[in-house]
């Protein structure tokens, strides 16, 4: 095999491809990215077993067909490292060895044969559904701070998408919770028919990174146990969770009448401000809420203590509650409206949080006990 390739469409799509390959695999071809050239263009594959992430690239000059594997870690480090729109041009020179020549670098990668890359049937059978870009990234940005990292309770390593109605409209919503706190966002699509699924962790975080830098038209499109998400020419499948998500309706609360508002930006930098004497973050922040004031202090037997007051607005008597500083940040930094609400019951129930610029997203976290 030999062709010619810009250093910069090349390097775009290894750059996904990082996120899907392992770097430490007991499987060494399962560390390389595949590159087949046929069909006047360069299809690059690369798999964990569970994801597979497809591109190809129209925009290449083949003098001979052909395919190989290669380190996709080093090839990428390779490209980051050469100057921006330079030209690539490599050669296969024989089963294990591949030359790729730059301006005045000279490098000779390992390859591995393509025989013992896995090979992947990709039929599926359930209905493309369209989806909104911009829309399906801000429900996975939402839903990921509370995909959990317990691997007793696999089921929770993910989000949970499924159909739910309202107002005779359909929404596909996804919804994560490590039993500490939960999220849910949900998104209006004109489809009626979609199988309740787990999308994984690692499968999430990838196609946050896609949907960030990719704008062509994303279809979704699930069998029993497999999704592919496709953008383009880029196509990621993933394995679905096998397991059943809980029922998290259960847990959200529907008659917390003590509201609290407060800024949004106020409360996750007065928050970051006293947090800073817990070293590990493990230390709870105390809320002692009032009618137009929230004290909010953290105290840690090792360091000291933080104490700060910030403007608020509160419904009902004083009430004093503690909630794990990192989820109560993670959560405020998702919220698109200049002020929280904070729907609350008393010090020990599980507590609601709306986006009053978001109806279609809301949160819930428990409290601590210090």
């Amino acid at each position: 095999m030999q062709f010619t390739i810009k250093r910069d469409l090349l390097l775009k799509s290894l750059n996904f491809v990082q996120g899907v390959v392992e770097k430490r695999n007991t499987l060494p071809i399962l560390s390389n990215v595949l590159l087949q050239l046929k069909e006047k263009k360069l299809s690059i594959v690369a798999t964990d077993l569970d994801i597979i992430f497809y591109d190809e690239i129209s925009d290449v000059k083949i003098i001979k067909e052909g395919s190989t594997t290669t380190s996709a870690a080093i090839l990428y480090d390779i490209l980051r490292k050469i100057s921006s729109n330079s030209e690539l041009n490599f050669e296969l020179k024989s089963e294990n060895k591949i030359s790729l020549k730059s301006d005045n670098s000279d490098f000779n990668l390992n390859c591995l044969p393509t025989d013992n890359f896995p090979t992947f049937s990709d039929e599926f059978e359930g209905k493309e559904i369209a989806l909104n870009n911009s829309r399906f990234l801000n429900l996975l940005n939402k839903t990921r701070i509370s995909i959990s990292n317990d691997d007793t309770r696999h089921y929770l390593n993910g989000v949970f998408l499924h159909l739910t109605e309202a107002h005779g409209r359909n929404f596909l919503t996804g919804v994560a919770t490590d039993s500490h706190r939960l999220s849910s966002s949900s998104l209006e699509i004109d489809d009626n028919d979609f199988n309740p699924l787990i999308l994984p962790r690692k499968t999430v975080f990838q196609l946050c990174s896609l949907l960030t830098e990719i704008s062509d038209q994303l279809t979704m499109q699930a069998s029993d146990n497999k999704i592919k998400f496709t953008l383009g020419k880029i196509r990621l499948i993933s394995k679905v969770i096998d397991g059943k998500f809980p029922d998290y309706k259960k847990v959200v609360p529907t008659s917390n009448d003590k509201i609290l508002t407060v800024s949004s930006k106020d409360f996750i930098s007065s928050i970051e401000r006293v947090a800073s004497v817990s070293l590990d973050r493990k230390e709870g922040v105390k809320l002692a809420i009032n009618k137009d004031n929230v004290q909010l202090s953290v105290n840690s037997a090792n360091s000291g203590e933080g104490n700060e007051k910030i403007k608020a607005e509160f419904n009902s008597e004083n009430l004093n509650i503690s909630f794990n500083s990192k989820y109560l940040i993670d959560i405020a930094s998702e919220i698109v409206d200049k002020n929280l609400t904070i729907n609350l019951k008393d010090s020990v129930s599980p507590v609601l949080i709306q986006d009053l610029s978001d109806k279609n997203s809301y949160y819930v976290i428990m409290p601590m006990k210090i």
